[in-house]
């Protein structure tokens, strides 16, 4: 248990033992700052460093924690219980967390009987992305060309921008609209049960019914607004870790080699603008994890500031 006092020390608060000890709170790695207000257009939720640096939740944050024993950053996107749809903005400036506009309306995600909302902490693996133009040996389809979707099972309800760390448990393959939508299962390392999971078949024993109702949330959550039923690869089989890491592995690939064509001006051969070619934006991000301190000058034109918000993380 000592050896893991530096790694538990930086994320979300931990416990030792009975609960003898005080609880103790710890600051995060990074900050958020709120823009515009929410439920509107023009809210944004940008990311900090310790330095007080804007960075991109995208690219500037780490996916791998401790690689040996397979620990992965989430970024939170959407609070359990919330129907808001928020997500990474890839194409805006230090890319934000911002809600999606559909149809020129803000979207919110309806409920699916019995839930409210979103059934788990969701999220997204920064440095990872699903080639939108390499198809997928497993599903035969190309990528949703966004971050990797990952879905945090815990008994917390988490706050948008919180990072934490995750244990990958398991994937479900949803085919959105012919694109590969990956959904990864996670648990949160500091949750009081993570001890208990280790891969997909320790969800089913401690959570029944869990991945039954994922795999339904996923199918039905676009037909109340006249869409049909969602597909999936596999027939909706759920599959394990070591499937899921692979996965996840090679959306991280792919991120580098896409951050190498914008670094090295067309390293990678992609469609001509116009012609289908992804929407990313890299603005303020240098390769080798370096932010730039000249970030601040693009906040200039964003929309009034609401309120710094230090990422501190509570103990269970």
């Amino acid at each position: 248990m000592r050896a893991l006092l530096p790694l538990l020390s930086v994320v979300r608060g931990w416990r030792v033992g009975a609960a003898a000890r005080p609880p103790r709170r710890v600051m995060s790695l990074y900050r958020t700052e709120e823009r515009g207000h929410p439920h509107s257009k023009d809210y944004r939720l940008f990311f900090k460093n310790v330095a007080g640096h804007y960075i991109s939740p995208f690219h500037d944050i780490p996916l791998k924690v401790d690689s040996p024993k397979n620990l992965f950053n989430m970024v939170v996107e959407i609070p359990r219980w919330t129907n808001a749809k928020m997500e990474i903005s890839t194409e805006e400036p230090m890319n934000p967390i911002k809600q999606d506009v559909k149809s020129g309306k803000l979207r919110f995600i309806p409920n699916i009987f019995p839930h409210k909302g979103y059934i788990w902490n969701y999220g997204a693996f920064p440095q990872t992305w699903e080639d939108p133009y390499e198809k997928d040996n497993n599903t035969n389809c190309t990528g949703d060309n966004d971050p990797v979707d990952v879905c945090e099972i815990g008994s917390k309800v988490l706050s948008r921008g919180d990072v934490i760390q995750v244990k990958i448990l398991g994937i479900l393959a949803l085919i959105d609209q012919g694109a590969t939508d990956w959904k990864i299962i996670t648990i949160n390392v500091n949750d009081p049960e993570a001890e208990k999971f280790h891969d997909i078949d320790d969800v089913k024993k401690f959570k029944p019914g869990y991945l039954e109702a994922t795999l339904n949330w996923f199918r039905l959550y676009k037909v109340p607004d006249g869409k049909p039923e969602n597909k999936f690869a596999f027939n909706g089989e759920f599959k394990n870790k070591a499937f899921a890491i692979e996965v996840v592995n090679n959306a991280h690939e792919c991120w580098k080699a896409m951050l190498m064509k914008k670094c090295d001006h067309g390293a990678i051969s992609w469609p001509a603008e116009g012609i289908g070619s992804p929407k990313l934006e890299f603005s303020g991000f240098e390769p080798h994890g370096r932010c730039c301190e000249s970030n601040t000058g693009l906040m200039e034109k964003q929309p009034v500031l609401l309120a710094t918000k230090p990422s501190l993380q509570p103990s269970y």
